[in-house]
């Protein structure tokens, strides 16, 4: 041993035996943690559509658009701002761009367009007519994925992750799988902590065959030599920590740098769908070029949730592919729906195949929905507006009671025909459906207790089991 190397390990010696002691009173932000309340749920899959899934074109089965079709539209009753200034500007009809059927016992409408969802229809339990507080995208994708239309309040799952832990130490507890084409609206923010501590930040994954930078180590560097260093990064960190307040951005990256260590063994065997069946690879569409790549970001979520990642937001939609369908609506929906049909349907097949989808509530949303006519009177290719007050949401598995429906929108699709149903109610029942009372789940910031729902959502009862 020459001088160096006594030094060298005299020094990782002695800081090991420092780190021994910082460590008594550290707490790994991902420990497991006791639900408020017993529910079957245990992981959640958010999928988002971006851009504003138009409810009448999919979802909701409104013969008055087919009988009305080219009509002006009535002025939309209580309603206020874009959507009354263009329903009583002059407009037309746009009738829904396919059929509708009944599917299962519950009789669930649903577009032709969704062959492989329809086939849950039994599984699924649909509200309609929630509003958001914003009708442009950038605020009501804000609103939906983090409880407030404006940047810097945290998102779902991190609200998730900090009430649950995560059951797997190896993986991240929170996950984000984007879409290939480009970032979505608002960008990591509408995955960020907010003002929760830093560990509870999603993780995006990227696409190809390295999710995550940097996830294979230096041929040159072993396994002891990695763990060398990153111990004493710890101790100098640790150490720095200790005599600091308000650190937890620190203790994140402490925990970040541990947690990247573990998933050089093990992400790269998550990330390699080659180990999975040609049945299964079929399932989610992936010998199909339009339906493989969000068919492989469901797969990837299923198998997530296997392994035991809480909380995993698949996003679909980026730039000129979005569901903002402003123009030719007839040419672009089916276009969306052949892209996530089979991945989602495939999903939801293989989850209860495995006996995983009681455990794992699956979440479906957009920002908005769309209103049911266009204000172009002269083009030949009609598209749809925003809609603030239309947005379908529907959820499978875990707590789900399978065929239900809450709320309903007008005759022509508009908004809520009765009571509105304001986006901090399906919050609340989100995390009811994960056993986490809305109340209980708060944090104290700028002096004062922040939650998911802000004021307080109502948990709609009626979609549980």
């Amino acid at each position: 041993m020459n001088r160096r190397q006594f030094l060298f390990n005299s020094y990782l010696g002695l800081g090991g035996l420092a780190l021994t002691d910082l460590m008594a009173g550290v707490k790994n932000p991902l420990e497991v943690k006791p639900a408020h309340m017993p529910v079957k749920a245990k992981r959640c899959i958010f999928v988002f559509m971006e851009g504003g899934v138009s409810q009448m074109d999919l979802f909701e089965h409104k013969p008055e658009l087919v009988k009305r079709a080219g009509q002006q539209m009535p002025t939309a009753g209580r309603t206020v701002g874009e959507i009354a200034t263009f329903s009583a500007a002059p407009n037309r009809i746009i009738p829904p761009v396919a059929p509708f059927r009944q599917h299962g016992q519950s009789g669930r409408w649903m577009s032709d367009l969704l062959p492989h969802m329809s086939k849950h229809a039994d599984r699924m339990a649909f509200i309609h007519g929630v509003k958001v507080d914003n009708n442009n995208h950038g605020p009501a994708v804000y609103h939906v994925l983090t409880g407030n239309q404006f940047p810097g309040s945290a998102s779902i799952g991190g609200w998730i992750t900090y009430g649950l832990g995560s059951e797997n130490q190896d993986l991240p507890g929170f996950v984000v799988l984007g879409d290939r084409r480009g970032a979505t609206i608002g960008g990591a923010g509408v995955w960020g902590n907010g003002f929760l501590p830093a560990a509870y930040q999603g993780t995006l994954f990227r696409h190809g065959s390295t999710p995550i930078v940097d996830l294979h180590r230096q041929a040159s560097m072993s396994d002891e030599q990695q763990r060398a260093d990153l111990d004493l990064l710890k101790w100098l960190n640790e150490k720095h920590s200790a005599a600091r307040t308000n650190t937890s951005e620190l203790e994140a990256r402490i925990a970040a740098y541990e947690l990247a260590f573990r998933m050089q063994s093990k992400a790269p065997e998550l990330v390699d769908l080659n180990t999975e069946s040609e049945a299964t690879r079929k399932l989610y569409g992936l010998d199909d070029p339009i339906a493989e790549p969000f068919g492989r970001q469901c797969l990837m979520a299923r198998r997530m949730v296997e392994r035991g990642v809480r909380y995993v937001m698949l996003l679909h939609g980026a730039g000129g592919d979005r569901w903002d369908d402003h123009g030719d609506v007839a040419g672009r929906i089916p276009k969306h729906c052949k892209e996530v049909d089979q991945g989602i349907g495939g999903l939801l097949t293989d989850l209860e195949a495995r006996g995983l989808l009681e455990e794992t509530l699956v979440v479906w949303a957009s920002e908005m929905g769309r209103t049911p006519f266009d204000n172009n009177l002269v083009t030949d290719k009609p598209g749809r507006d925003h809609n603030q007050y239309g947005l379908v949401v529907w959820m499978a598995g875990g707590n789900t009671r399978g065929g239900a429906a809450f709320g309903g929108t007008d005759e022509f699709s508009v908004r809520a025909a009765e009571d509105e149903i304001p986006m901090r109610d399906v919050h609340a029942t989100i995390l009811r459906q994960m056993g986490l009372s809305q109340d209980r789940l708060t944090v104290l910031h700028a002096g004062r207790y922040k939650k998911l729902t802000d004021t307080g959502g109502r948990v709609i009862e009626e979609v549980l089991a």
